[in-house]
């Protein structure tokens, strides 16, 4: 919202006074605007890029995996951590026994831990 009034103020990029037509500007031009806004987007990506380092297992799904008879493809993917073309790979191959309801393969857990020894 433009007004009549004129405040000198000091840009919160290159601290440099300049008259701004509002009492909230806090850049002296668009480009220290720019600057500014990068430099934030920069620091978020940089903040999120360390959350993402860290593992992250949701232990409340592993554990009502766990508590299943039988499980889905998904799930399984989810329990042993190898992708989903592996789980089939394994069931083509004999290695995983299987289950087929209706268009739904269904794995016991007996026949993973039989495949890990476990």
């Amino acid at each position: 919202m433009s007004s009549n009034i004129r405040v000198t103020k000091r840009c919160v990029e290159c601290d440099s006074e300049f008259l701004a037509r509002t009492t909230v500007t806090k850049y002296c031009s668009k480009k220290c605007n720019t600057k500014n806004y990068k430099d934030k987007v920069r620091l978020a990506k940089k903040s999120n890029m360390r959350i993402k380092e860290l593992p992250t297992v949701d232990t409340l799904i592993v554990q009502e995996i766990k508590m299943k008879e039988y499980l889905s493809i998904k799930e399984v993917v989810t329990l042993i951590g190898v992708s989903r073309m592996s789980v089939y790979r394994y069931i083509k191959s004999g290695q995983l026994s299987s289950a087929k309801i209706g268009g739904r393969v269904l794995i016991p857990k007996t026949a993973i831990e039989t495949l890990f020894n476990i």
